[in-house]
């Protein structure tokens, strides 16, 4: 396996990186927002209320 962020051979320490510096920088990636994972729009989602309620469920 290589390291996705330089291409060296990862090491068990920091798999699936080969060092600390790769596995920072690719947090920092993360961080930054350069990585996102798309999700699809359910557009049949029951709306809510501000403060994350469904407006039909009970309140117990």
């Amino acid at each position: 396996m290589t390291c996705p962020i330089c291409g060296r051979a990862a090491e068990a320490k920091y798999r699936p990186f080969c060092s600390r510096r790769c596995a920072d920088v690719d947090l920092g990636h993360w961080l930054k927002g350069n990585y996102r994972i798309a999700a699809a729009e359910d557009e049949e989602a029951a709306p809510q209320e501000p403060g994350g309620r469904d407006p039909g469920a009970s309140r117990h």
